[in-house]
């Protein structure tokens, strides 16, 4: 028999059950899972070769975060998407991202303007057609001011409001058409964030959510 450790043992399990978390984040908000699909735990745990006890964790978290629901005796879904959640949402990210890149502007350190000059780059080469790409992107650009404002509860509560925010962008990707001019604006929040400028980081991530928002309900 060998001695090799398994592959499905081999990492630490809160490691495992943060890269079941993101891979099935990523599937719902995206809809690949489309709301109200099932999700198979023990199909997902061999696709991701883990066993049970990660996916499970990750199951757990992500129930907290609305994005599935767990019904006794009948199983794991992916939550359903209610169009009305939008105002509230942005109303809470309008004020909550804004102070975070208000804080990224001012706490930003030399490792994460390295990230920051990546994403410009990525920006200024991001391909115009592909929307799925687009918004990959433009959520990477949010999860990364969220990172760099140094502020874990509020990284936390702000990657909440972003996926919930994502599937409802996600239902209408393809009637958006500002997309492109919407994530592009971001070259200007990450240079405000590069410069120091916190007020102008603010303003125009405020300024960002609140296009969006009416770019979404323009379509819906």
């Amino acid at each position: 028999m060998s001695t090799e450790p398994s592959r499905l043992t081999s990492a630490p399990r809160g490691l495992l059950a943060d890269r079941a978390y993101a891979e099935l984040r990523d599937r719902i908000v995206t809809l690949r899972i489309p709301p109200g699909a099932p999700i198979d735990e023990d199909a997902l745990g061999r696709e991701l070769e883990m066993g049970r006890t990660p996916v499970r964790e990750a199951i757990k978290r992500l129930a907290l975060e609305n994005l599935v629901t767990v019904f006794p005796r009948r199983g794991t879904f992916a939550s359903e998407i209610n169009i009305t959640d939008l105002a509230d949402i942005s109303d809470v990210r309008r004020q909550l991202e804004s102070h975070a890149a208000y804080r990224a502007a001012q706490r930003i350190t030399e490792a994460q303007r390295a990230e920051l000059d990546a994403l410009l780059y990525e920006l200024a080469r991001s391909p115009g057609a592909d929307g799925a790409a687009l918004m990959a992107l433009d959520a990477r650009v949010h999860r990364f001011i969220h990172r760099c404002a140094n502020n874990p509860f509020m990284e936390e509560t702000l990657g909440r409001y972003l996926n919930l925010s994502l599937r409802i962008w996600h239902l209408v990707i393809d009637r958006l058409p500002g997309l492109f001019a919407r994530v592009h604006e971001h070259e200007q929040l990450l240079r405000a964030i590069a410069d120091g400028d916190a007020e102008g980081a603010r303003e125009i991530l405020a300024r960002h959510i609140g296009a969006f928002e009416r770019e979404i309900r323009a379509v819906l």
